[in-house]
């Protein structure tokens, strides 16, 4: 189920996730994780949540903001 934009704007606009990311993007090298896992090096373009971010769980940093639940793509 995909989260409403009105929920999941102002979460995607917000400096906890734009820092996030940022740092996400820093520590992978910029690069697309899923191009390295198949033998090709390009730039990434997108982090995405492997675990799906809903309206249950958008307030839930483990979800949201984890490192361990983030890929760059």
């Amino acid at each position: 189920m995909m989260v409403p934009r009105s929920i999941s704007r102002p979460f995607y606009h917000g400096k906890q996730w734009q820092k996030t990311r940022d740092a996400y993007i820093k520590s992978v090298g910029g690069l697309c994780e899923r191009c390295l896992t198949n033998g090709k090096v390009k730039p990434g373009y997108i982090v995405h949540h492997k675990h799906y971010i809903t309206a249950d769980n958008i307030n839930d940093p483990s979800i949201t903001l984890s490192f361990d639940n983030l890929e760059y793509l």
